[in-house]
């Protein structure tokens, strides 16, 4: 039976169409991996089934009481509010069934004995469900899931105004499947959670009984949970069968067939046309030429669809710098309270360095000690001479400018053909290049920054989760760039299939945390 169905669904923004008549259906126990470039429609279709965006045409049904949790990073959590709290809030339905119960209870001395046995029945079949969703163990399930994602070592009582983009992601994942809804919808999940809770999560869902779409550009993760691929490419919606690399076999298959039709097809568009041309004009052989010309209208076209442009990212390098690019004496870094014992670092010229450890541990703080823009509570930072860093912040705040603007104020020397030709080079179209950059996707957003970041002259690149967002190709170019980059990397990535081949040293930052881990 179907828990979701979509029909002849169209949407699109301004004048850039994202879906034209796509159809979907979801059936119970169905792992889905929901895939595509940035750009070609993931959040947006994941915003129109759970309604918060009106489609402009077509029909999305839910099957009657089907119980939808949504990872949306967006969700404001409210300040005054314990992690443990958040977590509790899961089961407010049931704490809402409890007062009703009590309720109950209270009305039992006042009435009459056909309504007692009305109100047993109800209150039995209330208390029911409450045993059968573990509601008299709630604490136990609050601290099992807490654990799993490593929310019990940031401590559950901590206001969740204070915690990191990672934390909070946490927080939001683990109420959601302590609320065991009968469909999950994930977008990245994988984005703020680090190596082992990755492994949690995947184990999580390995085991998970009810249906679920998962958006992820984390291939192993991906292919290690799903048995369904649903496909977003050129305003169509497309499902196979399997895993992702069974995905690529034949969807590279099913490309390969249609360019041969396609060959096939212009080719005898051609004779067709040649003939006409030839023979319409000739009494003789008018007849003939008009029987071609009628099977040339009837002729069905077969249309390849564009190439979509492929990123290609290649930083331009500065003049060496000195052989010391910096050192640390008893540095500790943080903010009110200490995150790190006094630590003792050095990093030389070409070294390329991968920062590894959980969440919430201070990786970002240390990389903003290291380039001055956070304050340390003591020790000291010797930076070498002659250096040009490049910066790639975690999270950046949205810009109200186009892509051109946003470029354009970064290299004022460069004309808006240049401009253009620097974005779509970072594999983006001319429609997203004349956008506002807060209406493009995450992965889209990623690109912008990174043509900013890759046309500065740079001898050191200080990157914070530069894959977060970024889809398969992005990602693979990326690397690439990066291993041919002959200046100097400090990198913090929670994808060891991305940092590993990069690379020359791996600092584990647990080693030195104040943070329980």
């Amino acid at each position: 039976m179907s828990i979701l169905s979509v029909k002849n669904l169209s949407h699109g923004f301004g004048d850039r169409a994202i879906f034209h008549d796509v159809s979907f259906r979801l059936l119970k126990g169905e792992h889905i991996g929901l895939i595509g470039a940035n750009g070609e429609g993931k959040s947006t279709f994941m915003n129109i089934i759970t309604g918060k965006l009106m489609p402009d045409e077509g029909k999305v049904e839910w099957s009657k009481k089907v119980r939808v949790g949504y990872l949306d990073q967006h969700t404001v959590l409210e300040r005054g509010m314990t992690m443990r709290d958040v977590l509790k809030s899961a089961f407010q339905y049931m704490f809402d069934l409890e007062a009703e119960m009590t309720a109950m209870y209270d009305k039992m001395a006042d009435v009459t004995p056909e309504e007692l046995e009305k109100l047993l029945e109800e209150v039995g079949i209330i208390q029911d469900t409450l045993t059968n969703n573990d509601f008299y163990v709630i604490d136990a399930k609050v601290e099992e899931i807490a654990r799993g994602l490593g929310l019990d070592e940031v401590g559950l009582d901590k206001d969740v105004e204070d915690l990191s983009g990672g934390q909070r992601t946490k927080v939001l994942l683990a109420k959601l499947l302590l609320e065991k809804p009968d469909i999950l919808l994930l977008d990245e999940p994988t984005n703020y959670l680090d190596e082992q809770h990755i492994e949690w999560l995947k184990r999580y869902l390995q085991e998970y009984e009810n249906a679920f779409i998962l958006i992820s550009h984390d291939i192993p993760f991906l292919n290690s949970v799903i048995n369904l691929i649903y496909h977003m490419e050129n305003q169509e919606l497309n499902r196979y069968v399997g895993d992702y690399d069974h995905f690529l076999e034949v969807h590279e298959m099913k490309k390969q067939q249609l360019e041969a039709a396609y060959k096939k097809q212009q080719q005898e568009i051609s004779q067709l046309k040649d003939f006409v041309a030839r023979n319409k004009a000739r009494v003789s052989t008018r007849n003939m030429a008009m029987s071609r010309q009628k099977k040339l209208d009837k002729m069905e076209v077969i249309e390849l669809a564009k190439e979509k442009p492929k990123p290609e990212f290649h930083f331009k390098e500065a003049r060496t710098p000195s052989k010391l690019i910096f050192e640390t004496k008893d540095l500790v870094i943080g903010y009110e309270e200490p995150l790190s014992k006094p630590l003792n670092l050095r990093m030389e010229r070409g070294q390329k360095i991968a920062l590894v450890g959980a969440n919430g541990i201070g990786k970002s703080t240390l990389l903003k000690s290291i380039l001055g823009l956070n304050p340390p509570v003591s020790g000291s930072i010797e930076r070498g001479e002659y250096q040009e860093v490049g910066y790639f912040e975690q999270e950046a705040k949205d810009s109200n400018n186009t892509c051109i603007e946003e470029v354009w104020q970064a290299f004022p020397s460069y004309n808006q053909a240049e401009i253009r030709a620097a974005l779509a080079k970072c594999g983006l179209t001319t429609k997203h290049i004349e956008s506002k950059i807060v209406v493009l996707s995450g992965g889209e957003k990623a690109k912008v920054r990174l043509c900013k970041l890759i046309n500065r002259e740079t001898n050191i690149l200080v990157l914070d989760e530069p894959t977060n967002h970024l889809d398969v190709d992005a990602k693979d170019e990326l690397k690439r760039a990066l291993q041919s980059y002959k200046g100097s990397i400090l990198l913090i990535s929670h994808e060891p299939e991305f940092y590993q081949d990069v690379v020359t040293d791996i600092w584990n930052c647990e080693s030195w945390t104040t943070k329980l881990v």
